[in-house]
């Protein structure tokens, strides 16, 4: 049986959208669209726009970024009708979503940079707002999704930019379906492409399935105005994954129907905040809802919360600084607050507040608490149950509060079902990382002790036993653990790409590690965090603290430890010189401000390893964070918050978190997998032994050398089905590789494959990468299968290797007289050149420099200088060749490069068209304008990507001569990455 086509496959979605009653209609190109968007115009708004007044609708359309756009659609349009009356006319009904008007449409042909011809377009109200976009069953899904970006590239802004409307994006090969909301082009990514599921989390993938359940009219038109975020700050729109549409429906008919409690039960990293939102967006407009109160626990997740809900919806929240604010925000018509359980239990506590919070007692206020297994085990739970007689409560959690991992206090021993009544909906850990939602750990045990001096068994030390609490802070034990992190830090980070935390048991312990990292060599950014209030250790051992007091920053002025503080703030002022900052602990808003700065840059990957013992490891969400290190026991909601913190998605080369235990936490990690998802779940959520890695790599290796047996045999693919398998299968075995080389133990002996010809392949493979590239502009009619091969080349690039880098390198070999090692440093200089995707544009002229250059050098120190001078003059000569050749006006091209250098956008094709001397006719126009843009985007990116210093920000200097060019130089520190030294292998028994 032969593969279902795409064609068929369209033919199939059609029927059953019109059995779904769309309306078919036929739109051939951009005139049709625009006149089918007038008919249905009036239709909706039941009015007539003559030809002129649909022009000024079209103008108001035609504004602004997709973001913009998305805001336009949802506003009415004052139109100035011809008679010189107002009238309001609306393109989308968000409040009565079903009484829109819905079509659908096929092979819409647009041309912009190329032709491009669009599957299956959902129309509303005339405009189109859902792509679809298919591909034949056995394609990768990925090739869909880079297809949008392709026509999004090309077309979709073209002229009136209709298409820029789109609010979702369908992808689908017939048995793999998604969807995903549109928005910039940088800010897309296949991370943010969404299977749908039902309501108990089971997958409706199946392209039938899919458009009887998510392309039902209504439910697609509530999707688009119900459940798109138009995110402020980024300027993107956000659309809900299916667990997070089920929950906040969970609630709004939960309030809506009752005035029971409920909880979410969403595992951590899988957008709380985001659904916590909209939850509280859409109850905050019920009718019986007086006011939405967002309830945290800690005073930092006060001020993020404030600040990503406005950031969601600018201004939507009001911060409240101090409890005064929150009293009068709760007088006032503010409909959504922001708060800390501390302030609201002052607000309904303190005489001085009392009679205004008095008239609230019978309002019906929904509180929504975050993070509900931290906050609501104490006293404040029962005060807001008591002062608020017709308040609902609806918690968040990622780890419920179970009998089993209950603590004790004054109240006993509660669980979340106790405070909260039933689960309204659930979507635990492995639903998460089977979605690709958050990634899988890796967690290795490192570091076993002889029990006694001659014994032949090894084990792990029990923390409880006072010789062996004795050994796990000896300066020895600390020592060791403080070279391991050293030596393999850059192979659990992908070379410093990601960043790591380190968890303690104690402040006293945290200190040892802080000072054992100052003593030794290393090029690490060590920064830490702690509160200095006498002792905070582990209490149970859950890695949480003063639950009902947590105040993220916060200490206890009153129990002041002294050694602590003043060792902090020693640790603080190799901060402040580390990056240019005045903190102190002198008093607690400066010490807030590090807290916060901490954080921001911990995010921004400036610090590599953050020390803490119990700040941090909740709530705080960073995704370069990929690593723990973990010297303290954890066990049940503890162990999963503080592991949680390296699974969030990023890219391709965050394959998995990774967790370092120099504990014996195995069994605590056994046991909180069974509790937050079930005791067959540790093969879903823990990655496999590294042996089945290297199973796995053998197994794609051996796929490659059935495609290609030698490196060579990759030049003789000549189909593009064959090169198409090669490059799936490369990629396969990288995609391994990369999670392979983040375990301590892996050694290139291990696998099947040698170093040098991965290495070699992988050149290869950036051949074929290459060379796709360049044939992309040619002919706009037939689109190669490689097109939208998704070549994932963030799995390359490993370290930063620029211009000034290399010349370093070459400065070494310049200088190095022994004739085999120069050898092996122009052959190591050459690998750099043919296997780092950013430099192979500058290969030949790297290689020219080398070949006519170099010798005639006779200061090592000069070469810096000569390659500058060097790259002027080829940049020169490659200018005012692209110019005469091409046709162009020299000064138009500069002006060009200089808005594309700055704008970091391609140019349009307008933009090109205006460089050249003579106007083409419009079949000459086609070929010339796409061959002009590929050599503009090939000069930038030959001359100015990368290069350091040897790039400029601005083409103005340059001379309209053929022989005379004066670049200035952008002026700046000349960084680059150091050589990465040996990791230190040492196997168990050595470090045993």
């Amino acid at each position: 049986m032969s593969t279902q086509s795409e064609a068929i496959l369209e033919v199939n979605l059609l029927k059953q959208l019109e059995q779904l009653e769309y309306k078919k209609v036929i739109i051939k190109g951009e005139d049709d669209l625009e006149q089918n968007l007038k008919t249905q115009l009036e239709l909706h708004n039941k009015t007539t726009l003559s030809n002129t007044e649909f022009k000024r609708v079209l103008n108001h359309l035609k504004k602004g970024s997709i973001f913009e756009k998305a805001k336009i659609l949802r506003d009415k349009f004052v139109l100035p009708k011809d008679d010189g009356t107002n009238e309001y006319i609306e393109f989308l009904d968000s409040e009565h979503w079903c009484q829109n008007l819905f079509q659908v449409t096929s092979q819409v042909t647009i041309e912009g940079k190329y032709k491009n011809r669009y599957d299956v377009t959902i129309l509303i109200n005339g405009l189109p707002l859902c792509q679809i976009e298919l591909k034949r069953r056995g394609l990768e899904l990925k090739e869909a999704f880079n297809q949008t970006l392709r026509y999004k590239r090309h077309s979709y802004a073209t002229n009136n930019g209709l298409f820029n409307y789109i609010q979702l994006f369908v992808i689908s090969n017939g048995v793999n379906t998604k969807y995903y909301a549109n928005s910039k082009l940088e800010s897309m990514s296949y991370k943010q492409t969404f299977y749908w599921t039902d309501k108990e989390n089971k997958r409706v993938d199946n392209l039938e399935e899919f458009t009887q359940d998510f392309l039902e009219r209504c439910h697609l038109s509530k999707m688009i105005c119900k459940y798109i975020v138009l995110a402020e700050v980024p300027k993107m729109l956000m659309v809900l994954r299916p667990y997070q549409f089920h929950a906040v429906e969970k609630i709004i008919d939960r309030v809506s129907n009752s005035n029971k409690n409920g909880y979410i039960w969403h595992t951590t990293g899988s957008g709380k905040t985001l659904t916590s939102f909209k939850a509280a967006q859409i109850l905050m407009k019920l009718p019986k809802v007086h006011k939405v109160v967002f309830v945290v626990d800690r005073k930092d997740l006060d001020y993020q919360t404030t600040k990503e809900f406005n950031s969601f919806s600018d201004r939507s929240v009001d911060g409240t600084n101090n409890t005064k604010a929150l009293v009068k925000q709760f007088g006032d018509d503010t409909k959504l607050i922001v708060t800390t359980l501390q302030k609201l239990n002052t607000a309904i506590s303190k005489k001085q507040y009392l009679s205004q919070m008095e008239s609230l007692k019978q309002k019906h206020i929904v509180f929504i608490f975050d993070e509900c297994h931290r906050s609501q085990f104490g006293e404040t739970h029962l005060s807001i149950n008591k002062f608020f007689e017709k308040n609902q409560m609806i918690g968040f959690t990622g780890t419920p509060i179970f009998a089993q991992n209950a603590t004790n206090n004054a109240l006993g021993k509660r669980t979340t079902k106790e405070l909260f009544e039933e689960s309204l909906h659930k979507y635990v850990i492995t639903d998460a990382i089977n979605d690709e939602n958050v990634l899988k750990f890796s967690v290795e045990y490192v570091g076993r002790y002889k029990e006694k001096e001659g014994s032949e068994t090894y084990r792990d030390i029990e923390v409880e036993d006072i010789d062996t609490k004795e050994l796990l802070q000896s300066d020895e034990r600390i020592g060791q653990i403080v070279e391991y992190i050293i030596a393999n830090h850059d192979r659990k980070t992908h070379s410093k790409e990601f960043t790591a935390m380190m968890c303690v048991s104690s402040v006293d312990m945290l200190i040892k590690y802080y000072e054992a990292f100052k003593r030794k060599d290393h090029n690490l950014k060590i920064a830490t965090i702690f509160s200095y209030s006498a002792n905070e250790e582990d209490k149970d051992a859950t890695g949480e603290v003063n639950l009902d007091l947590a105040d993220g920053a916060h200490v206890d002025e009153t129990h002041i430890n002294k050694h602590s503080r003043e060792k902090l703030d020693e640790f603080i002022e190799d901060y402040n010189s580390m990056f240019g900052c005045r903190y102190s602990t002198k008093d607690s808003q400066s010490f807030y401000n590090y807290y916060n700065d901490i954080s921001k840059r911990v995010k921004n990957k400036e610090i590599d390893i953050l020390l803490v013992v119990n700040m941090f490891l909740t709530g705080f969400d960073s995704k370069p964070l990929n690593t723990l290190y973990v010297d303290k026991n954890l066990k049940y909601h503890g162990l999963i918050q503080a592991f949680s913190r390296t699974n969030r998605i990023k890219d391709e080369r965050k394959s998995q978190g990774n967790i370092v235990c120099f504990r014996n936490l195995k069994d605590a990690t056994d046991d909180a997998i069974a509790l937050f998802s079930n005791k067959e779940a540790k093969e879903v959520i823990l990655m496999e032994p590294y042996e089945e890695y290297v199973k796995r790599f053998n197994e794609k290796y051996n796929t490659l050398l059935a495609i290609a047996p030698t490196v060579q045999s990759v030049s003789y693919l000549k189909s593009e089905e064959k090169k198409f398998e090669f490059i799936k299968a490369f990629r396969d075995l990288m995609r391994v590789k990369n999670a392979i080389s983040g375990f301590s133990d892996f050694k290139w002996v291990d696998v099947a494959m040698q170093n040098q010809e991965f290495e070699d392949y992988k050149s290869k493979y950036l051949d074929l990468y290459e060379e796709i590239g360049k044939h992309k502009g040619e002919g706009s009619q037939k689109v190669s299968i490689l097109n939208d091969v998704d070549f994932e080349l963030e799995l390359i690039h490993k370290d930063e290797i620029n211009v000034t880098y290399i010349l370093q390198l070459l400065a070494k070999y310049k200088e190095t007289e022994d004739e085999q090692a120069q050898q092996k440093q122009k052959e190591n200089i050459e690998n750099m050149l043919n296997n780092n995707p950013q430099l192979r544009s500058k290969k030949e002229l790297i290689e020219k420099f080398i070949n006519e250059n170099l010798l005639q050098i006779k200061n090592s120190e000069d070469i810096e200088e000569e390659f500058e001078k060097f790259w002027d003059k080829q940049k020169e000569k490659a200018f005012h060749e692209l110019c005469e050749e091409e046709n162009l006006q020299s000064d138009k091209v500069k002006k060009l490069i200089d808005t594309y250098l700055y704008d970091q956008r391609v140019p349009l094709a307008n933009d090109i068209a205006k460089t050249l001397k003579t106007k083409p006719k419009l079949l000459e126009r086609k070929k010339i304008v796409p061959r002009v843009l590929e050599r503009i985007v090939g000069f930038v990116d030959k001359f100015f990507e990368g290069t350091n210093s040897y790039s400029t920000k601005s083409l103005s200097t340059i001379s309209n001569s053929s022989n005379s060019l004066d670049y200035e130089a952008e002026q700046g520190s000349m960084l680059a990455a150091q050589p990465k030294t040996e990791y230190n292998n040492q196997t168990k028994k050595e470090k045993e």
